[in-house]
């Protein structure tokens, strides 16, 4: 009896000093294959590599809603748990301006950190007759209802959003554009690559993660002021063909609003380390991301402001719930 005193005493001192990061997880807010995933294996691989976890942290992949499940996960039954942290994105946030993660707000989850930045691309099959923008733009002037869109997500959703002012730059109402929804952004990729639609406004990072597994895709431009580095060198920028259309992502993680200060304070700190590490940048790379490093209040600030941009978005096209 002494002896399974002592056991549990020992069990009970192991498991009260046991870091957030020890059995740690990071929240994918989708199915495999999409920009959430990317972001939970760059956090993974970052932290592993520059000695911040005693294990990877594992990925576990929670669809529904396009975030919308999580983020209520985040704020309720799992607000108190500080081993989970859960990938987010601009398209999180677009959602959350629109009143689509229900009644709760971005006070709801604590905003931990900002890793990265990805951007938009316009993807196409690699054997589709059209070479640029300023073709596809063309073709869905004449024949709008001849391009079928895929996203990752629903009407409103980040994809949703960029084929939209896609549409507009081709003077076509983004009520007749066609488009049909995905759970993420994975499966919207692997629809383009099977020809079920025409065009992909997506991410960088998945779809050239997608490409690096073979997928037969050609990228007609980024959605970013200026060329992208490596890869992405040869392909245009929208604005270097006429039109007038940039998408910055954010890539990062938040907690729930609950989550002890220790706990906040540790995923912080070995997060800073991390991406300060040698190895960040690598991965960063490998990830198709460019470093953007927030935390604390400056994120907060970010998020409320991203916030805001997005209400103004989502009002021009009809589309806040609240």
């Amino acid at each position: 009896m002494r002896k399974l005193a002592s056991w549990l005493l020992l069990f009970y001192c192991a498991w009260a000093q046991a870091g957030a990061l020890d059995a740690g997880r990071c929240i994918a807010p989708a199915k495999p294959g999409g920009g959430f995933d990317i972001t939970c294996q760059l956090v993974r691989d970052v932290l592993q590599k520059s000695g911040q976890t005693p294990q990877p942290l594992t990925i576990t992949y929670q669809p529904g809603g396009i975030g919308a499940l999580s983020f209520k996960n985040a704020a309720t039954q799992q607000s108190a748990d500080g081993h989970a942290a859960t990938a987010f994105s601009s398209g999180s946030l677009l959602n959350l301006a629109q009143g689509r993660f229900g009644p709760y707000t971005s006070r709801d989850v604590r905003w931990l950190a900002l890793l990265g930045i990805d951007y938009g691309v316009v993807a196409v099959h690699r054997d589709s007759p059209y070479k640029n923008l300023v073709q596809l733009l063309a073709a869905l002037r004449d024949n709008a209802n001849g391009i079928v869109f895929g996203a990752g997500g629903s009407i409103g959703s980040q994809d949703w959003m960029k084929a939209a002012l896609l549409a507009r730059q081709a003077n076509v109402s983004h009520k007749a554009m066609r488009f049909v929804a995905f759970e993420g952004g994975g499966e919207a990729m692997s629809a383009l690559a099977s020809r079920h639609v025409q065009v992909l406004a997506g991410d960088a990072a998945e779809v050239g993660r997608s490409m690096d597994n073979g997928a037969p895709v050609r990228v007609l431009a980024v959605l970013s002021s200026k060329r992208l580095p490596g890869r992405w060198a040869q392909v245009p920028t929208a604005q270097e063909q006429g039109v007038s259309l940039e998408w910055p992502i954010l890539r990062g993680l938040y907690l729930g609003a609950q989550v002890s200060e220790r706990d906040y304070r540790e995923w912080t700190a070995a997060l800073t380390r991390a991406m300060e590490s040698g190895v960040a940048a690598q991965e960063l790379e490998k990830a198709g991301m460019q470093r953007y490093w927030l935390t604390g209040p400056d994120l907060d600030n970010l998020v409320q402001s991203q916030l805001k941009l997005f209400d103004t978005l989502a009002t021009e096209f009809g589309l806040n719930r609240r």
